[in-house]
């Protein structure tokens, strides 16, 4: 909805969330389970593709990816009435693991951090 003088305002929220896999194997089962779920929107082929690129992927990226539900994300906002979501893109990719602390620190303050 756009406000009163007609512009419409957007605003791009950023997350970064690191994550250690404990267990690969059951990280890949459970994104396979959901592939091979009967609600699952896929004909046959596109399940027997996304559980090879779920197999395939040692790093966990590709299974992670099909756990997170939407709404789930939607969750971060879903109590302020004053806006709507638009669009939402979602990537998950292998890291070297946590930044050093002063970043963490720097991130629990985002709003005070001079860019």
């Amino acid at each position: 909805m756009s406000d009163e003088s007609g512009t419409e305002r957007y605003l791009r929220l950023t997350v970064e969330l690191t994550v250690e896999v404990q267990d690969i194997g059951a990280l890949q089962a459970a994104a396979l389970k959901e592939i091979n779920h009967p609600d699952a929107d896929l004909d046959d082929d596109e399940r027997r593709e996304q559980a090879e690129m779920v197999s395939a992927d040692d790093s966990g990226a590709t299974a992670l990816q099909w756990l997170i539900e939407p709404d789930h994300v939607l969750g971060l906002i879903e109590h302020v009435e004053q806006i709507e979501p638009r669009e939402a893109v979602l990537g998950v990719e292998p890291s070297e693991g946590p930044s050093d602390e002063e970043d963490e620190h720097d991130h629990e303050h985002g709003h005070d951090h001079k860019h």
